[in-house]
């Protein structure tokens, strides 16, 4: 079954077209997938915000574009990611990151560590695109 249905509208950067976060369905898995110009994820709150969408529309996943976190998710020592990710944890969501983290992890061991080990998981995963994220949840 395919099909999409919108949540929150959201503006482009021109003000003129909105860009919805969408219900769609990669395979048989209702994802929430975020605008990459929507309301950066910064903290718990704005985690929660996201989570309530996604389960408004139904979701299992939600994909969230590399441009709605802030450089300090990517930095493990502020807790932010940790926090994100255990707030979709608790509500038994899964998150996907999407889009190209490679400057991140070049800055970063630990950084590498957590996202190798968050791939081999059922929870979190960090993927390049939706096509890959797509891929991997037929996998499952």
């Amino acid at each position: 079954m395919t099909g999409i249905r919108t949540s929150t509208l959201l503006l482009s950067p021109e003000g003129t077209q909105p860009m919805p976060d969408t219900l769609q369905h990669l395979g048989a898995t209702p994802v929430l997938v975020c605008a990459s110009d929507g309301t950066p994820l910064r903290d718990e709150r704005t985690a929660t915000d996201v989570i309530g969408d996604g389960f408004g529309l139904g979701a299992d996943w939600v994909a969230v574009p590399v441009g709605r976190l802030t450089d300090d998710f990517f930095r493990l020592r502020t807790r932010i990611a940790g926090d994100i990710v255990q707030k979709f944890v608790n509500y038994r969501l899964g998150l996907a990151i999407v889009g190209d983290i490679s400057h991140h992890l070049d800055a970063s061991t630990a950084l590498r560590d957590f996202v190798r080990e968050s791939n081999r998981g059922t929870q979190l995963w960090f993927v390049p695109d939706i096509e890959a994220l797509r891929t991997r949840l037929a996998q499952d």
